[in-house]
């Protein structure tokens, strides 16, 4: 048998294969093909390695050569130039945006370096569909560990020690957790997986779900051995197809080989994983919500108590965590709970997988370790801003969180800076803005997104969060009034302080997090009817500086109003009352003669 000699690893994640990644790896087997090298250089499939930015992405093992934006029409090139000939296509390269170097090997990206891969170990570098590639990198050990060499309190012991918290949005100590459900009387438990990501521009779940589905098995599996669970739920929006596929997969994989269902591994411990499709509510990530949806009943939560550590799923004893929570218990076995700690702060350990979008260059998703200043993952790993535009904030935590500003990006991620400035650690959405973000315009589309998924079931958080988006959509249109800014302050707090669940009680978040840091930009709202970003159209205003216009026409031809007239080679004039603000003029215009007001 001809031994492989290379590895060339295609990304096949979602953003990837939305740039046609999926043909890369056909003509890479032709062209391999026609050179006969077919034998000895092996194209792998994976699933996302982080730096969606630059997809798709094509990395060659063994050097670790990192080619982006990779398309059908450069893999001749990649196979003669570098697999023939071992010269690197240069052009393909990773160029960093300050230094404007060419950057060979990914290990050497700023992007990967500054990060520290625990829930991401596998993504990106195992085909996630076959369970061979996750046993060779010691998938599955850490179960037999627990199995054979620990007891089930030792094994709740050890993840206590790890300082492990809950990464789905609340922090709660996760061996504190289970400890309650271990503790609790009954024969039946059950485990829960709250996989029902739904924070807008979030994929963190998502990304281990397709990229590395057996790590999840794996740590539910020995959650399920601490606390005495026979049957466990994956609580998956249905909006994830793929995720659900390879979860089937997985789990089919695992019961073949002994490693998931009746006596696992020989022995008398058994645990039966199932799926739940969700309809894709955003309150179903609520745990008593989650609950309810798999009983069958409409998503909605209740008081608490009794926890569910107490009375859960269908009134029994259970235990939910979120999926990047259970993908690091099989590391912490395997590893210890003492290197696990190592990582972090004192009382925030380990790492934080991040879904980093908005107004910087590198978007993607990265996963750092606790207590990094704001200011190293946006200006190192993800490259600064777009344009090199001035930096405004980070919203931080999805429509939960709150924003922080730019003069607190020394601010370190972990959960007790980030509540203190306002904000909070949420499930991992991280969105950059700069000067042109309009923070009213913000909070506005947050609340917008969590009022229409509130359940409706309490007063507050569904009459107080419907009132104040009334009230920031007409400061948006230029329509607020003096008082609104302490209505909204106190709406928020009164929300914040009676709401059933965590939806309503941290809906309030972006509205207020703004209001302490950018108050300034809603007093311009509402005294001056201006908006300092130029992003709300009902207050803008648009004019034509006659010195600099030379009447060529072509904002004229191009105003779909029709709002601009001028005779040839004279200045021209905008109609107010007929302008539509689209901004088409502004762009076109190369004397730079249109005044945005």
């Amino acid at each position: 048998m001809q031994l492989v000699r290379a590895h060339v690893l295609v990304c096949g994640g979602k953003n990837c294969s939305a740039a046609d990644s999926g043909q890369l790896k056909e003509v890479f087997a032709k062209e391999l093909e026609k050179k006969k090298l077919d034998q000895e250089i092996k194209i792998v499939e994976t699933d996302c390695h982080g730096f969606c930015e630059m997809g798709p992405l094509v990395i060659v093992y063994p050097e670790g050569t990192f080619y982006v934006r990779v398309t059908p029409e450069d893999i001749p090139a990649i196979v003669d130039e570098h697999l023939v000939n071992g010269r690197i296509v240069s052009r393909l390269l990773y160029k960093a945006p300050v230094k404007e170097s060419q950057i060979p090997s990914y290990k050497e990206l700023d992007f990967y370096r500054k990060q520290k891969r625990v829930a991401l170990r596998n993504c990106g570098a195992i085909n996630p569909e076959r369970i061979q590639e996750y046993i060779a990198r010691d998938g599955y050990a850490s179960l037999e560990k627990a199995i054979f060499d620990f007891t089930p309190e030792q094994v709740i012991d050890e993840v206590k020690r790890s300082g492990l918290r809950g990464r789905g949005g609340g922090g709660f100590p996760t061996g504190l957790k289970w400890e309650f459900c271990h503790r609790s009387p009954g024969d039946l438990k059950y485990l829960i997986c709250n996989a029902d990501e739904g924070d807008p521009g979030a994929f963190m779940d998502r990304s281990v779900l397709e990229g590395d589905p057996h790590t999840l098995i794996e740590g539910m599996a020995i959650a399920a051995y601490a606390i005495g669970c026979r049957e466990g739920y994956i609580y998956c929006r249905a909006e994830y197809p793929l995720a659900i596929k390879r979860l089937k997969l997985a789990i089919s994989q695992a019961e073949e080989l002994g490693l998931m269902g009746e006596n696992i591994l020989g022995t008398d411990f058994t645990f039966n994983l199932h799926i739940k499709e969700g309809a894709g509510a955003f309150v179903c990530g609520e745990e008593t919500a989650l609950m309810a949806s798999i009983e069958g009943k409409r998503g909605m939560p209740r008081v608490r108590p009794p926890f569910p550590a107490q009375q859960g799923l269908w009134g029994k004893p259970s235990n939910i965590n979120n999926v990047e929570t259970y993908a690091n218990v099989p590391v912490i076995m395997g590893r210890g709970a003492d290197w696990f700690s190592s990582m972090g702060t004192e009382k925030s350990k380990g790492t934080k997988v991040f879904a980093l979008t908005g107004k910087v260059n590198n978007t993607g998703l990265v996963e750092v370790p606790m207590g990094i200043p704001i200011r190293e993952i946006i200006f190192e790993i993800g490259g600064g801003i777009v344009g090199g535009k001035e930096y405004k904030g980070v919203q931080i935590g999805g429509p939960s969180g709150g924003c922080i500003p730019a003069s607190l990006m020394d601010t370190p991620v972990d959960y007790e800076s980030l509540i203190q400035a306002g904000a909070m650690m949420g499930s991992g959405g991280l969105v950059v803005m700069d000067e042109t973000t309009c923070m009213v315009d913000l909070a506005r589309f947050f609340l917008n997104f969590t009022q229409s998924e509130s359940c409706g079931k309490c007063t507050p958080c569904r009459e107080g969060t419907k009132r104040m988006l009334e009230i920031l959509t007409r400061i948006c249109n230029g329509e607020g009034v003096p008082e609104d800014i302490e209505t909204l302050e106190r709406l928020g707090r009164v929300i914040k302080g009676t709401a059933l669940c965590g939806l309503g009680n941290t809906a309030p978040n972006p509205v207020l997090s703004t209001l302490r840091y950018f108050r300034d930009e809603y007093e311009a709202h509402i005294f001056e009817k201006r908006c300092p970003a130029h992003a709300c159209s009902a207050l803008l205003v648009y004019s034509i500086d006659e010195e600099k216009c030379t009447g060529c026409g072509r904002c004229a031809r191009s105003c779909p109003a029709g709002a601009i007239a001028g005779e040839k080679k004279e200045p021209h004039k905008i109609d107010t009352e007929k302008c539509i603000k689209c901004g088409s003029c502004i762009e076109l215009c190369k004397q730079g003669a249109i005044i945005r007001l």
